[in-house]
């Protein structure tokens, strides 16, 4: 699917079904610029939901309005310039998808309406005054993902017991990498354990990553929440059914493609809230006067395909906890 999709613009109707004497051509089609960190085929599903959302508004891509993608495909030094585009091209909404790409396009414009979905604070990001009362621009949604790393760190843990055990971070999203190493270092010394921290800021990495924990014996890897990693679930699955290496993440996807576990933020629901909001930007109001949305509902899944072919007992308390187990 091309990352520049072309759309026809939506000219006035014929001039005879105009009143009478108007001289102002029917207001043209709105625009939504949907910039993006990553690639669309990691993404499909959250556009899926985030379209559904508009749809459900009144707003139908064709008919009444146009979105224009742009996708970085992690690389982030294009960002500024896929951001001035979408700003020449005066787009009625600009929506984003973490932190660093709201941050750019917060530089690239004070006047277009930008929306994110983060995991992260967006208070400590620059990107809103507070969360009742956005302010500027900016307004959108904050998941819980930061949060969860120490959490991810104990499910793991608790699924496959071992003595060393890595964390996989973007070091290129240093909003989100930085504070989860440190909450999950400090989960791994609570917990006794020795902990590596790897990089990855692109999947042209992940053959060294599993490499190194090869040869560190890891005996569990948590996958730190980042987009670069979210559009690269069935890659990162794989590798870990591969190596027989007890994994979880922050998207169900994971689970649901071979990966022993799974924890985190529903992101259907949470681009559907996205759409919403576009809907409601684009009806009049304001980024301003809509607070942050906070999706705090999490799950569990458990892959027990998986942990059999991997060999584990999962302990029954463990199960027990999961909103669903994959048989």
């Amino acid at each position: 699917m091309s990352s520049r999709r072309q759309f026809i613009t939506l000219l006035g109707g014929a001039a005879a079904a105009w009143p009478l004497g108007a001289g102002a051509q029917q207001p043209a089609m709105p625009v939504i610029g949907f910039l993006n960190s990553g690639a669309f085929e990691g993404f499909a599903y959250r556009v899926k939901a985030f379209r559904q959302a508009l749809n459900e508004s009144g707003y139908v891509e064709g008919r009444n309005l146009a979105i224009e993608f742009r996708w970085a495909e992690d690389r982030y030094d294009q960002l500024p310039a896929l951001a001035a585009d979408l700003v020449r091209r005066q787009v009625a909404v600009i929506v984003t998808n973490s932190p660093l790409v709201a941050q750019v396009a917060k530089a690239a414009t004070t006047t277009i309406p930008i929306l994110f979905a983060i995991g992260s604070d967006p208070i400590k990001d620059g990107l809103v005054a507070s969360l009742n009362r956005p302010g500027g621009n900016l307004t959108g949604l904050t998941y819980l993902a930061v949060e969860l790393a120490p959490k991810l760190l104990e499910f793991v843990h608790e699924a496959a017991p071992a003595p060393t055990v890595a964390v996989l971070v973007n070091p290129n999203n240093a909003a989100l990498a930085e504070p989860v190493a440190r909450d999950v270092q400090a989960a791994a010394g609570k917990l006794g354990l020795q902990l590596l921290v790897l990089h990855a800021s692109s999947e042209r990495d992940f053959d060294a990553v599993f490499a190194s924990l090869a040869r560190a014996r890891a005996g569990g890897l948590v996958i730190g929440p980042d987009p670069t990693f979210g559009t690269r679930v069935e890659r990162l699955a794989a590798l870990t059914r591969q190596r027989a290496l007890p994994a979880i993440y922050t998207d169900r996807r994971f689970a649901e493609d071979g990966g022993l576990l799974s924890y985190g933020t529903s992101f259907t629901d949470a681009w559907r809230q996205v759409g919403f909001y576009a809907s409601r930007i684009l009806k009049g109001e304001r980024p301003a006067d809509l607070p942050v949305h906070q999706a705090t509902k999490v799950e569990l899944v458990v892959n027990m395909k998986t942990a059999r072919a991997f060999g584990l007992n999962v302990p029954p308390q463990l199960l027990a906890r999961a909103d669903e187990v994959i048989e």
